[in-house]
Formats: structure tokens, sequence, C-alpha cells
């Protein structure tokens, strides 16, 4: 009795480390790198975010350290430096001035991400966090 549950233990546990290989796996396949990928925001402070055209995007220049994007209706520049452990300080950002009915979330989107600390990718997934708080996430897009 006592070899049966050992040895259902250990075969539990190989499944678990073979579940674990084909996660890592899948993020090693998906992943994108920071600069150069068009992030696209999927939730905000913890609130999903409808996909629209072109909306809430960022793109991080990989050589001259510029990020660009697009909130609800204004572009977005400016420029962004890499730390230790993921660091990240993005801006200020400047943004043209066009007045449009999601303006409000927009100016949620620019603080969230100027006030980004690090950075976290899983998978296609980047996440920017302000000292251990998650501000956003983003999907790369293709």
């Amino acid at each position: 009795m006592r070899k049966t549950i050992g040895w259902a233990v250990c075969v539990a546990a190989a499944v678990f480390a073979a579940g674990c290989c084909n996660c890592r796996s899948y993020q090693k396949k998906t992943r994108r790198p920071l600069a150069g990928t068009e992030w696209q925001l999927v939730q905000l402070y913890g609130e999903k975010v409808a996909a629209g055209e072109e909306c809430f995007t960022l793109v991080f220049g990989p050589e001259e350290r510029t990020v660009s994007g697009r909130g609800a209706c204004n572009r977005l520049t400016g420029s962004y430096a890499l730390g230790e452990r993921r660091a990240l300080k993005i801006g200020p950002l400047g943004t043209t001035r066009m007045w449009c009915p999601d303006v409000d979330r927009e100016a949620r989107f620019v603080e969230a991400v100027e006030s980004a600390t690090h950075y976290e990718m899983d998978g296609p997934m980047l996440l920017l966090l302000s000292d251990g708080k998650l501000n956003a996430i983003f999907q790369a897009r293709p």
C-alpha cells in the first residue's frame, strides 16, 4: 500500500513537471521583444479594455530609446530607460491635444504608462507595474 501511494505521488509530480515544461515552451515561442513590438492595451488598472483599431498602443524603439503610440484619439511620444531587474522609466510623454469621447481613459492610460517602474513579460503579454502594483497589461499585436 505504501509503495502504491509513493508511486502515485511520483507520477503526479512527473505529470505536473511536464505540464510546466509545456507552459515554458509556449511562453518562449510566443514571447516578443519589448522593443520593436506593437503592444495593444487589454487591461488598465484592472478594467478590461475592448480591443480597438490602433487605440491604446505602445511601440518601444529598439535603439533610440523612444516610445510612441496612440491613446483613444491622440498620438503620444517620449523616451524610456531600462534598468536592472526589468526596471523601466517612461516619459514624460508628449501628446497631441485632440478631444475625443474617451479622453478620460486616455489620461489614465498616459498616467499608467508614465508611472511604471518595472515591467514583466509573460508569453505575448507585457505587464507594466508601479512599485509592485499592476497598472496595465498589453498584448503583442501580430
